[in-house]
């Protein structure tokens, strides 16, 4: 007998992971390869487009292999948002490195556009957004321009890329266009304004569809069959359905990479230091994009890749578990205090210049009050976001995913420096997300709210500080803040 099952391809910045879930969402089967990303110089970060391909159809391959000749699959792709390529439209042959978002190449370029684009976008000029990175391949790559002037050049963030290798489709969605800078305060196609301001050209680029639907299908020779793409979108937005919170005044914090944290909200919102961002958007009866969800969304841009370097680059510890643990073995920080601005400094304060910071050391202090005061810095810069967002909206709970959040110390530290109850579900959830969603747009579920209602809740974590603690400890963190990043 058939099985309807659900896959969910998560292309994140440190690794792939593919997952198969039946229509109650229950796991059968995970994969994850990890990605390898080169600095070749400073300030810059890429990825080779060609391996993250291929990590892609391995993983899915893997979690296949749980699947029968007769199942239906439905699956929903969700990737690194920001981070380009550009590749030839003819052989789908990458012509450049992936550009990854904490790349900042551009940033000297950002001096010459229009400052207009803030207010038309709803975001800063900053390199994080992929306008500035587009521009910058097409000013400064010599295959990338004579691909322009041949008419065979495509530009994209990774989903497009990996449409167009794996299924012919040259497109995104509009939660993509939104965090480009080329996409208008509640548009729904790329703007003309923005794109002269930024000098590209709009025939380069994908068109731009709705979040979830009927999107073609995914195929590869490792795979027994085709796989219907019945969802396409940002891996954050993805994280925000997989977690739970979709309706207003929930916000989820997936602690990754980086941390971000998404909230909804009751139409389109802008709030001084957040992103205006679209959750995702639904088909209309052609489809074409239908209603749109809509969000408030500020990050963090060095949280596990913080813990990475410093236990691979300063020694600290073997690895990223293991100074965790570090800081679990002692019960403060001992007047350590770090900035985690490795790629600068995100919402609300956007200081791309900014760099990381370790102050307050002393002989007394051991390699494991600063594993324990770099989980203080995440859990600070998290409540400078969640803050900005109460200034904004009402916060009613606020949930927690990602890798980071297996440790019990970090979440405890977060719990407190908020004031707020966590809500701490699995520890992976945008390929669940991912799968929700296309589980939505092939029409298992009725909406994405129906969907949310088969997750577990999830365990909760209360604060445990005083409110003067907490007040005293933030008032420590904001003076260390205005004199490490120039706030």
């Amino acid at each position: 007998m058939s099985r309807r099952l659900l896959l969910g391809i998560d292309e994140g910045t440190t690794a792939v992971k593919a997952a198969v879930y039946d229509t109650d969402l229950r796991p059968l089967a995970q994969a994850r390869r990890a990605l390898a990303s080169s600095h070749p110089g400073p300030d810059r970060v890429e990825q080779d487009p060609e391996l993250i391909l291929a990590a892609v159809v391995d993983a899915v391959a893997e979690v296949l292999s749980v699947t029968d000749e007769d199942d239906v699959l439905i699956g929903g792709l969700a990737h690194q948002g920001e981070s380009v390529l550009a590749w030839e439209t003819e052989s789908g042959r990458a012509l450049t490195p992936v550009i990854v978002w904490q790349d900042k190449r551009q940033q000297e370029m950002l001096g010459g556009v229009d400052p207009g684009v803030v207010e038309r976008s709803g975001l800063p000029l900053d390199p994080y957004f992929s306008a500035g990175r587009l521009a910058w391949l097409l000013e400064h790559d010599a295959g990338v321009r004579r691909a322009a002037e041949a008419g065979s050049l495509r530009l994209g963030t990774v989903d497009s890329f990996l449409t167009s290798r794996l299924g012919d489709r040259f497109a995104t969605d509009l939660s993509t266009a939104s965090r480009t800078q080329l996409l208008a305060l509640g548009g729904r196609d790329w703007d003309e304004h923005l794109l002269q301001a930024f000098s590209i050209p709009r025939g380069v680029l994908a068109a731009v569809g709705p979040s979830f639907g009927s999107l073609g299908e995914l195929r590869a020779e490792a795979w027994p069959v085709a796989v219907a793409l019945s969802a396409q979108l940002v891996d954050q937005q993805a994280a925000l359905a997989g977690s739970g919170a979709t309706a207003p005044g929930e916000l989820k914090a997936t602690y990754g990479t980086g941390v971000f944290v998404l909230g909804r909200t009751e139409g389109q919102r802008t709030a001084a230091g957040l992103l205006p961002t679209v959750a995702w958007a639904a088909p209309d009866a052609d489809g074409g994009i239908g209603e749109i969800a809509y969000a408030l969304e500020g990050g963090v841009f060095a949280a596990g890749s913080l813990l990475d370097w410093m236990a691979r680059d300063l020694g600290l510890a073997a690895d990223a578990p293991a100074l965790a643990a570090a800081a679990a073995s002692v019960s403060d920080s001992d007047g350590v205090l770090v900035l985690p601005a490795l790629a600068g400094l995100g919402a609300p304060w956007w200081r791309p210049s900014a760099r990381g910071v370790i102050a307050g050391l002393h002989p007394a202090a051991s390699s494991a009050h600063v594993a324990r005061a770099a989980l203080e810095a995440i859990a600070s810069r998290v409540a400078d976001i969640v803050e900005a967002v109460a200034l904004a909206a009402p916060v009613q709970s606020v949930r927690v995913d990602g890798g980071l959040t297996n440790s019990e110390t970090l979440l405890q530290i977060q719990a407190d420096a908020l004031g707020l109850p966590l809500i701490a579900g699995r520890a992976d959830t945008t390929a669940l997300g991912a799968a929700m969603l296309a589980g939505v747009g092939a029409g298992v579920f009725a909406s994405v709210e129906d969907a949310a209602q088969r997750l577990p809740r999830g365990r909760t974590v209360e604060p445990r500080s005083t409110a003067g603690e907490r007040s005293r400890e933030r008032t420590r963190w904001r003076a260390f803040l205005e004199a490490s990043a120039r706030i």
